[in-house]
């Protein structure tokens, strides 16, 4: 289900990169005083997992994953979440690390991802980001804006108008109050819209003000990548992904974490394709519909995430079959002085 190609054979394509001296031999004081951090993204289904275990398997790194779904416990298949053969040939790292029902938030993203890039660094490898979650990436590679705190009556306040008014209301109250943030998220979000509308009306400022306003991140020098593939192409790997998870067992994975207690107000069951099969299971639409759904879905998500990649400065964007490309980009960056 897992191994997104984009490479053949893990790691061969990749020439072995050379140690970062100076003329003399000597350790560069840049290589000395900032540790290398390779970013791997891209939209769904394009070949981030396949890829990122070559450049591990390549240049002594280790993976630290940057999908939030698959940092939680029990969602696995939807999340396509690296096999255990996977995990077992390259250390990961920020895999089941949190519950279902943990606030997992960028601030907490970020803290985990430091302790885990100065682990892996302090072993002397090489910190391999890997993941399609744009707000955490952007958040560890520019720091994190003073966001302020939401008191509790505000939260319960907004709940309620959830619940009363629906989320479609709530949705369009964020397109008129700021409208930057609700195009960059999909109208069913349904903590995105509470969040940025939990903070506007705290601060009386956009939400997406506080982006891109963070502190430096002192000690880390980061590459960013972004893999790319035709549309044709990748809706093509969407589709033998879903359908992939369906034979391999989505929809058991999803009826074991409803009779868990599990519902659509716990926030990874709103994540693509659970919702879709929890719906199903509800009695909501049969089961083609809902596997129809999750693959327009992914389309979707992916169109979104490509943009995503495309606006953000300093990523750059490699077709996942170029191995010489990526090779020679992380090579370059491990050699700067």
């Amino acid at each position: 289900m897992k191994g997104e190609g984009g490479v053949s054979g893990p790691g061969r394509d990749f020439p072995s990169p050379s140690m970062e001296r100076g003329p003399g031999g000597e350790v560069s004081a840049r290589a000395r005083d900032e540790v290398p951090v390779v970013v791997l993204g891209g939209p769904t289904a394009c070949g981030k997992t396949g890829v990122g275990l070559a450049l591990a398997r390549a240049f002594d790194g280790e993976i630290v994953n940057a999908d939030s779904v698959q940092m939680v416990r029990g969602f696995d298949l939807g999340s396509a979440k690296p096999t255990p053969a996977e995990r077992a040939a390259v250390p990961h790292h920020l895999l089941d690390v949190v519950g279902p029902r943990d606030d997992l938030s960028a601030g907490t993203f970020v803290r985990l991802a430091d302790a885990a890039i100065a682990e892996i660094a302090g072993r002397g490898r090489l910190p391999l980001v890997v993941g399609g979650t744009g707000l955490y990436l952007r958040a560890l590679v520019e720091g994190l804006a003073d966001i302020p705190a939401v008191p509790a009556d505000v939260r319960a306040r907004l709940a309620g108008r959830l619940e009363h008014e629906g989320l479609p209301a709530l949705h369009a109250e964020l397109a008129r109050l700021d409208p930057a943030y609700a195009a960059r998220i999909a109208p069913t979000d349904r903590q995105r819209t509470l969040r940025a509308l939990e903070v506007i009306a705290v601060s009386g400022r956009p939400f997406s003000s506080f982006h891109g306003g963070g502190t430096a991140r002192p000690g880390l020098r980061f590459l960013q990548l972004a893999l790319v593939r035709e549309r044709a192409e990748l809706h093509a790997r969407i589709d033998a992904r879903v359908d992939a998870m369906m034979a391999a067992g989505f929809v058991e994975e999803v009826r074991g974490l409803a009779a868990a207690g599990l519902d659509l107000s716990v926030k990874p069951m709103t994540s693509l394709g659970y919702r879709q099969l929890f719906e199903h299971l509800r009695g909501d639409c049969d089961l083609a519909t809902a596997v129809a759904a999750i693959k327009a879905g992914h389309r979707q998500y992916a169109k979104r995430q490509l943009t995503w990649f495309r606006g953000r400065p300093g990523v750059r964007l490699v077709p996942a079959t170029d191995a010489a490309g990526l090779a020679g980009l992380v090579q370059a960056f491990l050699a700067e002085r």
